[in-house]
C-alpha cells in the first residue's frame, strides 16, 4: 500500500469534525491531519479529560480513519510574530490572547505549544505541523537599510523561545514540522538552513514541505527536498497558480485570494504550477513514507468539490519508488 493520504481540518474548522470524518471516509480518505482549532481539537481539553481523548480516537475509528499528524498554525504563529496586535485576537484562543500586551501573548503561546505537544503524544499522534513566527519578516526588504545584526537577532529570539518548546516535543517523541512559508523565520533553502542552525538542529525540529510555498517565490520545490532530504517530516499537497503578466506582482498587490487580478493565487491541486510527478519521484528518492496530506485552498472552487477531485490527482501520482533500475532483469 502507498502512503495514507490525509485532508487537513483547518480549512473545515466551521464544519464538526465528525461531519467532516464522514464526508472524507465516503470520498476515500485515508485519515485526518486535525487542527487545534474551532471545534476540532481543544489541547487543554485533552490534558485534562480522558474522555473527550476517547471521543475524537471514537470519531476517527467509526469511519476508519487515521490521524498521523495535528496542526497548530495560528498559535505557533504568534509565539515569535511581530508586531502583535488585533489580527492574532480573531485568530487564537482567549486564554492565549489574554490582555493583548504582545510579550505575554508570546509567552502564552510558547506554553500553548509545548501543551500541544503533550496532547500529541495523548492522540498518539507523531507529528505536531505549524509556524514558528518571525520577528524579522517585517525587515524582508532592506529599506531603510537594516544592520545585519538586526537579523542575526531575529534568530537568536527564535531560539530562544523555541529551544524550550522543542525540548518538550523531544520530551513526548513528537516532531515539530515547520512550514517553510512568507512571514515565517524560514521560507526558502537559506532561511531553512538558518533556522536549523539557530536551534543547534534539535533532533525533533524539521519541515512540514509545502509545495505551493515554493512557486509562489518563483522556486523550484524539488531542491528543498534535495537540500532537506533529513529534515522532511511532513508532506502538504497545495497547489500555487502563477499569473506574472506585468501589472501584478508575487507581493499580492494587497488584493485577496480570489481575485484574478493577483501574481498568484492557491488553486486546487493538480490547477497550478506544481509539478507533482517531479514532486512524488524527489519524495521516492529521498525515502519518505509518511502522509501526503491535501491542505485544500481554492477560492474559486466549491471546497467539497476541490477536495474529492486533489484526492483523485494524489491517488493517481503517488506512485512508490522502484524496487531496482528497469534493466536490472536484464542481468538475468
Amino acid at each position: 500500500m502507498g502512503r495514507p493520504i490525509t485532508l487537513v481540518t483547518l480549512q473545515w474548522a466551521d464544519m464538526p469534525l465528525e461531519v467532516l470524518a464522514k464526508k472524507a471516509s465516503e470520498w476515500g480518505y485515508d485519515g485526518l491531519e486535525i487542527s487545534c482549532f474551532g471545534e476540532h481539537l481543544d489541547v487543554g481539553r485533552v490534558l485534562e479529560d480522558d474522555k473527550y481523548v476517547r471521543e475524537r480516537k471514537d470519531i476517527l475509528e467509526r469511519y476508519g480513519l487515521q490521524c498521523s499528524a495535528i496542526n497548530s498554525y495560528f498559535v505557533g504563529h504568534s509565539v515569535c510574530d511581530h508586531p502583535i496586535d488585533e489580527r492574532h485576537k480573531g485568530i487564537l484562543p482567549e486564554h492565549v490572547w489574554g490582555d493583548g500586551k504582545p510579550e505575554g501573548v508570546k509567552r502564552r503561546a510558547a506554553e500553548e505549544m509545548r501543551k500541544t505537544a503533550r496532547a500529541a503524544e495523548l492522540m498518539g499522534v507523531a507529528n505536531v505541523n505549524g509556524f514558528a513566527g518571525s520577528s524579522v519578516w517585517t525587515n524582508l526588504y532592506w529599506f531603510p537599510p537594516i544592520n545585519d545584526d538586526v537579523i542575526s537577532g531575529g534568530y537568536k529570539e527564535f531560539a530562544a523561545r523555541w529551544m524550550p518548546v522543542l525540548d518538550v516535543f523531544g520530551e513526548v517523541r513528537v516532531k515539530f514540522g515547520l512550514e517553510p512559508h512568507p512571514t515565517q523565520i524560514a521560507y526558502d533553502i537559506y532561511t531553512a538552513r538558518r533556522a536549523l542552525e539557530a536551534v543547534d538542529h534539535h533532533p525533533w525540529f524539521g519541515f512540514n514541505f509545502d509545495p505551493s510555498h515554493f512557486i509562489l517565490q518563483m522556486l523550484n520545490p524539488k531542491h528543498f527536498i534535495e537540500e532537506m532530504s533529513e529534515r522532511i517530516f511532513h508532506v502538504h499537497v497545495k497547489d500555487t497558480k502563477l499569473n506574472i503578466d506585468g501589472r501584478g506582482s508575487i507581493l499580492g498587490s494587497h488584493l485577496r485570494h480570489g481575485d484574478l487580478r493577483r501574481g498568484w493565487d492557491y488553486v486546487s491541486p493538480g490547477r497550478g504550477e506544481v509539478n507533482w510527478d517531479e514532486i512524488i519521484r524527489h519524495l521516492n528518492a529521498i525515502g519518505y513514507e509518511g502522509p501526503l496530506s491535501i491542505e485544500w485552498e481554492d477560492s474559486g472552487m466549491d471546497r467539497e468539490w476541490g477536495a474529492i477531485e486533489a484526492l483523485r490527482l494524489i491517488r493517481e501520482h503517488g506512485f512508490e519508488s522502484s524496487s531496482g533500475a528497469y534493466d536490472a532483469g536484464f542481468a538475468n
